[in-house]
């Protein structure tokens, strides 16, 4: 039996997500407090509700900062792979708010189209613009972590959603304030509503992949299998599982059959650096099989492999 180690999520990776969480966090907040005020001032249910927006968002921030926290922790006795889970959770939870968040977009906006309200264009206009700055930076703050992290990214995905919020009460305050046009500001929030959809329906799929523990995304089993098979005294590779136990930590199990003279460590090396180097798989459990025995043993059937 061979383990593997590659451990493709570095501590500065870590590092720097919980920096740029915490950031994005403390200038959502801030700019929240503006909104509600201005939204006061200006007789603004938009900016008001912009505000909600803002708040689900800094509670979003909140939740990803604590997962990244949690899942820095040690492992335990009875949870022997740690907190990465966590960083998942968070982005499932996420997920599941930007879906409850455009459907409440939508119903508010459906009655406001019958029912528009009376709202102070220029100050709507004036804060949203200011709201808009304050996403664009969150969103620059949150990039570099979002590509290689669904925790970061369900976070950022979040801030996304308000920065359309953003635009629609921009576009809405416009309208309003040059035009008097007061339906403007419904059909702004739809058209929200309906990108916060399809934004939500992909981080919810992405999560429910991972924690259904399937393939990686970026990853063939097919080509992982051509690739143990091409490494010299291998004869055969079966029962081979790949999956993801948080973004950027994969991890695998096989089973290798090897020629009677084969070299044992040899290979388990080799099929370590085989899977580190050219699919990043973080931990590797190999088992390694001489000819004769596995033809003995292949009535028995697959070995479970549990992530």
């Amino acid at each position: 039996m061979g383990h593997g180690h590659h451990h493709h999520t570095g501590d500065a990776e870590v590092a720097g997500n919980r920096r740029r969480l915490a950031m994005a966090l403390a200038f959502t907040a801030t700019y929240m407090i503006a909104e509600i005020v201005g939204g006061l001032a200006a007789n603004s249910l938009a900016l008001l509700a912009d505000a909600g927006h803002m708040f689900s968002d800094a509670a979003a921030l909140g939740l990803s900062l604590v997962a990244v926290v949690l899942a820095q922790r040690p492992a335990t006795s009875d949870r022997t792979y740690g907190f990465h889970r966590a960083e998942i959770l968070a982005a499932l939870t996420n997920g599941a708010a930007l879906l409850t968040l455009s459907v409440l977009i939508a119903r508010e906006a459906w009655e406001r189209l019958f029912e528009p309200p009376e709202v102070r264009g220029g100050l709507l206009l004036a804060v949203a613009c200011g709201g808009l700055v304050i996403n664009l930076i969150n969103l620059l703050i949150l990039s570099g972590g979002r590509h290689h992290n669904l925790n970061v990214r369900g976070a950022w995905l979040h801030v996304m959603a308000d920065t359309l919020g953003s635009i629609g009460a921009i576009s809405a305050g416009g309208a309003i304030y040059f035009f008097g046009w007061t339906w403007a500001d419904p059909l702004a929030s739809f058209v929200i509503a309906t990108l916060v959809l399809y934004s939500a329906g992909g981080l919810i799929r992405e999560t429910l992949h991972v924690l259904m523990e399937g393939v990686p995304k970026g990853i063939s089993i097919d080509e992982v299998s051509d690739a143990l098979k091409a490494i010299p005294g291998v004869l055969d590779a079966h029962d081979l599982h790949v999956w993801s136990l948080t973004s950027g930590r994969n991890i695998a199990t096989t089973h290798l059959v090897i020629g009677e003279d084969a070299d044992h460590q040899g290979i388990i090396d080799a099929a370590n650096r085989t899977l580190a180097d050219q699919f990043a798989i973080a931990h590797a459990t190999i088992q390694v099989e001489h000819d004769e025995l596995a033809n003995k043993c292949n009535p028995c059937g697959p070995t479970p492999a549990v992530g």
